[in-house]
């Protein structure tokens, strides 16, 4: 019987820093399989892709085996929400339709078993950086989108993988272990949003690569769901609490 809801988030699938990406990505097909009896939902919290953009006519080369295990999910009855991140913010209506899931770029207020769940990637709540939220504006913008489909992907993926990579290696690493410092930006985020919106029981996040689970002076529980290429972290709730737990594979053993 399918009562659980499972939480992921930052697989980077096709990232240039995973050295061994077939076994990645049959490791988290081989988890997607395993859950298919349980997963009443599966929320993917944006960065799934370390690069994804949709064109009308055109699939991007790779990660079959992830998707096929995705459909496979989804033909089971379980029901699969994407959250974008700031890594597969292109992503439009091809997987929406080919596989049947939701597709979502912002914040998800929800209730699962009786408890009030906010969502988010992590990188819309309170990014203090002034470039960063223009670079995630201009992103987002429609006309900016319409003329980068214009390039060829010879150029666009390319130049895509390496930013990324780049980025990987000089951006902000948050120690273990993994708790939040009381003025981070998801802290005021989820304080500013009790304050407007009233009680919430779970915030659940991706983005900082680093499982965090911490309970707020509101008491609502903060959870940073960690990443998925090297800690392979993950998270459940079953109907009365929520866990962080780690994907384990005989296809993949991250350095």
């Amino acid at each position: 019987m399918k009562t659980k809801t499972y939480f992921i988030s930052d697989l980077h699938l096709g990232a240039g820093y995973i050295t061994d990406p077939r076994g990645h990505e049959n490791a988290i097909a081989e988890w997607l399989r395993s859950i298919a009896p349980e997963a009443r939902t599966l929320y993917l919290l944006g960065d799934v892709m370390d690069y994804w953009f949709e064109y009308r006519s055109v699939v991007p080369r790779g990660h079959v085996r992830f998707l096929g295990a995705l459909a496979e999910l989804a033909d089971s009855g379980t029901e699969i929400v994407w959250l974008k991140g700031n890594h597969d913010i292109w992503l439009f209506d091809y997987l929406r339709d080919e596989i049947g899931l939701k597709v979502v770029d912002g914040v998800i207020d929800t209730m699962i078993d009786g408890r009030r769940f906010v969502m988010e990637h992590g990188d819309g709540v309170g990014e203090p950086r002034l470039g960063y939220r223009i670079m995630r504006g201009f992103f987002r913008n429609r006309f900016a989108q319409w003329l980068y489909a214009g390039i060829h992907p010879r150029w666009t993926v390319g130049f895509a993988l390496a930013w990324s990579k780049h980025s990987r290696l000089r951006g902000r690493q948050m120690p273990d272990p993994g708790r939040l410092p009381a003025n981070d930006v998801m802290i005021r985020f989820a304080n500013d949003y009790v304050g407007r919106n009233g009680q919430v029981d779970y915030f659940v996040f991706g983005h900082r690569h680093v499982p965090v689970d911490m309970e707020l002076d509101s008491g609502a529980r903060l959870i940073v769901l960690g990443e998925c290429f090297k800690k392979m972290s993950y998270g459940v709730w079953n109907g009365a609490f929520f866990e962080l737990k780690r994907i384990k594979s005989q296809a993949y053993a991250p350095n």
